[in-house]
């Protein structure tokens, strides 16, 4: 079905920005005060993110990308003929183009973002690039219910594409049952393509989330810039500072802005008090090793059918589904062995 790129729908079945407030004020209500790392991706924090994958200290992107080019022909083989795409968190589309050009015949594609003005320009370009391909974006909040308009085409299965290491957000707990909730909407006979973030050295792990260019710092302290905009703050940005740090532990990069002074922020009439050195976590973002996600996804119903890593093993991109689902149907060659 062709789409004319200049006139593509966005669909916005839920709206992302009427949760904010609530979900801010909930985070700083508590004892230990966090934001939402959804909430990074504003129009500035898109264009920000995008800036960061670029960064020399981001490996996780090139890696990812190297994943991409070796291997999705043998992934978009896995996800069989006829197949209805649905990528959460859809970013810039890099890695989603390379996968849509090793698919057969796909029903439609449907990307999911929470930022409006990334997922426009995303799908807008992938659009043109495949004016035969049905493309129906979809402003929302992914962890949340969403409900799908049904492709023109009928489909063969459904399947999700979740990239760039995102489950990494969610505890274990959480992403247990992000998983268990996201094989629930392709069904008992879909699949989910997934990247993940493998263990590393701390070195390494620490200078991907505070580059020496202040990228991420920048990208970090844009929510406290989004929170003065969209809703009435009076944060005072010189008076927090980014710090990432790796809890070898729980396996984790936790992000904060931690606050330089003993302060008191109002925010949408609620007057919130800093200590000097107490801090707002912004984000978690979780380690793997193959056999830990392996594992991970036993637990929430799910087995690993394909594992692809890089040459280094810094990242691996899994296909998932639930046991006993069929196999695509498709004519191409084998797919490589499961990596240990």
């Amino acid at each position: 079905m062709s789409v004319r790129a200049s006139a593509l729908p966005l669909a916005g079945f839920s709206a992302p920005g009427d949760r904010l407030r609530e979900e801010v004020l909930q985070g700083l209500r508590r004892a230990r005060k966090r934001i939402p790392s959804k909430y990074f991706y504003d129009a500035r924090g898109s264009e920000l993110f995008e800036k960061i994958c670029d960064l020399d200290e981001y490996y996780l992107t090139r890696a990812e990308l190297e994943i991409m080019k070796r291997h999705a022909g043998e992934m978009g083989a896995a996800l069989g003929r006829r197949c209805f795409l649905i990528e959460y968190g859809s970013g810039s589309g890099r890695k989603t183009r390379l996968l849509l050009e090793q698919l057969e015949d796909p029903a439609a594609y449907v990307p999911i973002d929470i930022s409006g003005a990334a997922l426009r320009a995303s799908a807008t370009a992938i659009a043109a690039a495949n004016p035969m391909l049905e493309v129906i974006p979809i402003c929302a909040d992914y962890t949340r219910p969403v409900k799908l308009k049904p492709p023109s085409l009928q489909a063969a299965r459904r399947a999700i594409y979740f990239p760039g290491s995102t489950i990494g957000n969610f505890t274990r707990s959480q992403a247990r049952g992000f998983l268990a909730r996201a094989s629930a909407q392709v069904g008992a006979a879909g699949g989910m393509l997934i990247g993940v973030d493998l263990k590393k050295a701390t070195r390494v792990l620490e200078a991907a989330y505070d580059d020496r260019a202040g990228v991420t710092a920048a990208f970090n302290m844009n929510l406290l810039a989004r929170a003065n905009r969209e809703m009435g703050a009076d944060f005072h940005p010189g008076r927090f500072r980014h710090h990432a740090l790796y809890d070898r532990r729980r396996g984790r990069i936790e992000m904060h802005l931690v606050s330089l002074v003993r302060q008191s922020v109002r925010v949408a009439d609620e007057l919130f008090l800093f200590d000097a050195g107490e801090s707002i976590l912004t984000e978690y973002s979780y380690k793997y090793s193959v056999r830990g996600f392996t594992a991970l996804a036993r637990q929430a119903g799910l087995r690993v059918r394909r594992c692809w890593t890089d040459p280094a093993r810094r990242f691996a991109v899994y296909y998932l589904t639930r046991p006993g689902a069929p196999r695509a149907s498709q004519s191409r060659p084998p797919l490589a062995s499961l990596v240990r």
